[in-house]
């Protein structure tokens, strides 16, 4: 019996996905995604349903024609006495009704374009596959020669406009993730089908699920005849991604940037993607846009490539990005086309800055120069009263240790000397997992730590632990300025005694109270420094300084607090053991001949 995937039968009946997805939750259908198929008799069930759906449709349009057919059959000059009160109601209510709805369908925000970012290993086909894009999806004018002005492009496809963004690569991609600013919607990861995943395959990876962006995976060079589509799908799974066909939900597109196969279905499932993320930005709102990159022209001055992400951009409007501003002299388009306004999901290239802005910065617009200095002041100021309120803050708990009451992750990167010793190092970390506690080990790879490592580290807050491999010291001091920990081990135990310690400070640590021992005053002894002090013999266990105490007198407890201080003749002592009388004592003056101390402490407990 033959399968059909959800979106396609979407595109044939003519509905939503959303729709579509919504008919399928009805019927008690299991599916991962759009892309997830469907039996033949599913199908033909839902066909009924929309058939049904359509004709019910055209009845309530049917009834509802008739009142106004019988009204355009009235004589035009109707008496006036028949709009009587109640119809005069009617009329105003219906009215109103139209001028409540009115507003709502303006208000309603249009949809924009993705925005695309394409990730991989050196030499799998990602310069290749956008060059294909390029030139089959841009308009023709521009497919000349075209030049990437503003390191981006926009295709047209049959479901509508894609941005893509040649970024530099992943760790420039985490830079401007690291500065709070999401560039991309959806991130495409490519991988060789004739040589899987490599390091920095599982980098690009790394880097998108810290910025917590969907992925696509798109398997390219099948035109190549050992290219192995199943071995890339398999290794994929050995990173905790699970492509479809294996009852997962990663989407992986097999294609050849050479001779185009596969470019469509790619380019589908990006429509997709965007469709379910709901992508929306209003043309008419505040200005809002994220620097993608920064350089300086011998012709032309600072240039500054800038992706609109809400409102539209004009010619002439002033902008500010951190503690700079600029006036708009002159846009680009990403053909080099001189543009006058630019609307959501467009990049742009900026003539107007006079300093080189920073990539990933935000931008936004002033009203006006001055309004422009002011913002800057503000910005100055604020900044000035947050570094000096860094200086004097206190971690709280929460701060240290994460929200209590959910499932904490220690984010790990791992660097060996060897693959052994990777693999060898994940098998024991894998069992070191409990319910409370989860570790990821976002990057594991060979030979000493790289800038790009302590980037993603500081990004997603994640440790870097190396074994038998040293951190270089350019690597070490780029770590210290952004707070990032980078420990070396020569010894396997005391780098898993570190990963232990890192799990309990995102654990709640568990305390019960655990006994000591007691002892029984025989007298009392009034000192002018430390107050009265309680002579004691001790009849079990033992006492220990700075223990819990509490006090009974009869079967009564009169006191409960700490033991502050304990002596043996005239010496402080740390602990008295059985059959030895000492002085106590306690943060209270109530003690009594023939009271019974019990001293207890707090122990943590270990969680198995």
């Amino acid at each position: 019996m033959s399968k059909v995937r959800i979106y396609t039968l979407a595109k044939e009946l003519n509905l939503e996905n959303a729709r579509m997805l919504e008919i399928l939750d009805g019927l008690g259908v299991s599916y991962k995604s759009v892309s997830s198929t469907i039996e033949e008799d599913t199908v033909e069930l839902i066909k009924q349903i929309v058939a049904e759906e359509g004709m019910g449709s055209a009845d309530e349009a049917a009834q509802a024609a008739a009142p106004t057919e019988a009204q355009a059959a009235q004589p035009q000059d109707a008496p006036e006495q028949e709009a009587t009160p109640q119809t005069a109601q009617a009329s105003a209510t219906a009215t109103q009704a139209r001028d409540d709805v009115a507003p709502a369908s303006k208000a309603e925000i249009p949809h924009r374009a993705p925005v695309v970012t394409i990730m991989g290993h050196v030499d799998h086909g990602k310069t290749s596959l956008l060059d294909y894009i390029r030139k089959t999806k841009v308009a023709a004018k521009e497919a000349g020669g075209i030049t990437q002005h503003v390191g981006a492009f926009e295709a047209q496809t049959s479901k509508g406009r894609i941005v893509f963004i040649d970024t530099p690569g992943h760790e420039a991609f985490t830079t401007i993730r690291a500065r709070g600013a999401n560039v991309a919607d959806i991130a495409i990861i490519v991988i060789a089908a004739d040589d899987s995943l490599m390091p920095q395959t599982r980098e690009a990876i790394a880097h998108a699920q810290a910025a917590k962006v969907p992925m696509i995976i798109a398997i390219n060079k099948m035109d190549l005849p050992q290219a192995n589509a199943d071995k890339v799908k398999t290794d994929l799974t050995q990173l905790n991604l699970v492509p479809e066909e294996y009852g997962g939900d990663l989407i992986v597109v097999p294609v050849s940037a050479k001779t185009g196969e596969g470019v469509e279905d790619l380019l589908e499932y990006i429509s997709l993607n965007a469709e379910l993320e709901d992508l929306r930005a209003d043309p008419n709102g505040v200005f809002g846009g994220v620097v993608i990159e920064g350089k300086v022209d011998k012709q032309s001055g600072v240039l500054a490539t800038v992706m609109v992400q809400e409102g539209t951009l004009h010619v002439g409007d002033f902008l500010v990005v951190g503690e700079n501003y600029g006036k708009i002299k002159a846009m680009m388009d990403s053909a080099g086309g001189r543009i006058k306004e630019a609307g959501p999901s467009t990049p742009v290239q900026i003539l107007g800055f006079s300093e080189v802005p920073t990539s990933g910065e935000k931008v936004s617009s002033a009203k006006n120069e001055h309004a422009a200095r002011d913002l800057i002041a503000s910005r100055a100021s604020d900044r000035r009263d947050a570094e000096g309120a860094q200086v004097l803050r206190k971690l709280t708990l929460e701060d240290m240790m994460g929200p209590l009451t959910t499932v904490r992750t220690v984010n790990l990167i791992l660097r060996a000397d060897t693959q052994g010793s990777v693999e060898a190092i994940q098998g024991i970390l894998a069992r070191k997992e409990s319910e409370d506690v989860k570790i990821n080990v976002m990057l594991s790879g060979i030979g000493a730590p790289t800038e790009g490592d302590v980037l993603l580290a500081s990004t997603a807050e994640a440790t870097i632990l190396c074994f038998s491999v040293t951190a270089p010291g350019s690597v070490t001091k780029i770590a210290d300025n952004k707070g990032v920990d980078i420990k070396s081990f020569r010894i396997i135990y005391e780098l898993i005694d570190e990963v232990d310690r890192l799990m309990k400070g995102n654990v709640e640590p568990v305390f019960e109270e655990k006994y000591l021992g007691r002892a029984e005053v025989r007298m009392v002894i009034k000192h002018p420094r430390f107050g009265n002090i309680a002579g004691s013999y001790v009849t079990d266990g033992s006492l220990k300084r700075n223990a819990k105490a509490k006090v009974t007198r009869g079967k009564e407890t009169v006191y409960e607090g700490t033991l502050v201080g304990l002596k043996r003749l005239k010496d402080d002592v740390r602990e008295v053991q059985t059959g030895y009388e000492c002085g106590i004592n306690l943060d209270w003056d109530g003690a009594e001949i023939g009271d019974i101390i019990e001293a207890s402490e707090m122990v943590e407990v270990e969680v198995s």
